[in-house]
């Protein structure tokens, strides 16, 4: 006779039998699941049940479900289905982890006994992308309403009659040309990073040599880096060689040697270098800025993280860069990193996997 034919058979059956009818009927399931008497001793459980549960207390039957479980709420539904025959939805966080639990707990009848049945349904990683939902939207309208308000202001200014004031007009215009290049850029960097993460982006790497990429990246800026004064050093060898898409490499040394070039002080300097290490090409940027302390180092990759929020707002920039530059490296099957010491700069890293000769 099959699991199920004893499942559904009106003839009494073991005990034995049935707590393993039950184990292979579980063993389907992916939630976990498990099944209590009416001493709230563990009667039949399954895999997912143990590994959740069962790291620090071993075997799960027989023990009681407090001995398993410490959650008041749970105890209470438990209590309730096999005292009431009521059926509850509760949600159970587990002490000293990150896991989240929707469960339904329903009365549950086997050998002519009252039971109680919890099914967990492990929500942990819908909580986790909700919350990254709740921060980005938290994040993006905050980043558009700053320069959006600021566009608002100026045109209510010249609407009032400014547009004919021949000493602040165009200035008033410059201010709002400057907050809607802002926004294109940020509305760019979230398409751009949102193609990355869904994998839309491909890239094809070759050969490529990093000097003459630097040297590019470093004429777009040059004019940016001659109003602080910043001296920007190509220290790659002429002939050295990486194996990258050159376009995305371009768009990570852009995105690095900028931000190097906004937080430095003025008169300072941005290098970028190339050495070899592990099998990697290894390519740095290096500026001579303020530095970053190490409770921000972390985090320094995440999406709209700044280390200090009113000057990056003040100097420009999406807060996407480094993410951008994080997912590029990753596509390319290499990484980035940094090291700073505050006060006197910061060295970006980014790893390639080395050419095969």
């Amino acid at each position: 006779m099959s699991f199920l034919k004893t499942i559904f058979s009106k003839k009494p059956v073991p005990a034995n039998q049935t707590r393993t009818t039950l184990n292979e009927l579980f063993k389907t399931m992916r939630e976990s699941v498990i099944v209590v008497g009416e001493d709230t001793r563990i009667f039949a459980s399954n895999q997912a049940a143990y590994d959740a549960f069962a790291r620090l207390n071993g075997v799960l039957e027989n023990k009681r479900l407090s001995e398993v479980i410490r959650d008041l709420n749970l105890h209470e539904a438990f209590r309730r289905a096999l005292e009431e025959e009521k059926v509850s939805d509760v949600e159970l966080a587990l002490v000293g982890t990150d896991k989240k639990y929707d469960v339904r707990i329903a009365p549950f009848e086997f050998d002519e006994k009252r039971g109680a049945i919890g099914i967990f349904y492990d929500i942990s990683q819908i909580e986790r992308l909700e919350n990254v939902r709740q921060e980005f939207l938290s994040n993006i309208s905050h980043e558009l309403r700053t320069p959006l308000t600021s566009i608002l202001a100026f045109v209510e200014t010249l609407e009032d009659g400014a547009i004919t004031d021949d000493e602040n007009n165009l200035r008033f215009l410059s201010v709002i040309r400057r907050n809607a290049e802002r926004m294109h850029h940020l509305i760019n960097d979230i398409l751009e990073l949102s193609s990355i993460e869904s994998g839309k982006i491909t890239i094809e790497p070759k050969k490529s040599n990093l000097a003459n990429l630097t040297d590019e990246v470093f004429t777009n800026l040059s004019a940016k880096a001659a109003e602080k004064q910043i001296r920007l050093v190509n220290e790659v060898a002429a002939g050295a060689f990486v194996f990258a898409d050159a376009a995305r490499l371009e768009q990570m040394l852009t995105n690095l040697i900028d931000n190097a070039v906004k937080f430095n002080r003025e008169g300072g300097s941005v290098s970028v270098g190339h050495t070899q290490a592990n099998g990697s090409d290894v390519i740095s940027v290096t500026d001579t800025g303020e530095g970053i302390s190490g409770d921000h180092l972390p985090r320094i990759f995440e999406r709209f993280y700044r280390t200090d929020r009113a000057r990056s707002r003040e100097i420009g920039g999406t807060g996407l860069g480094l993410a951008i530059v994080k997912h590029l490296a990753r596509l390319h099957g290499g990484e980035i990193s940094v090291t700073s010491t505050p006060g006197k700069g910061s060295v970006f890293f980014i790893e390639l996997p080395k050419i095969n000769q």
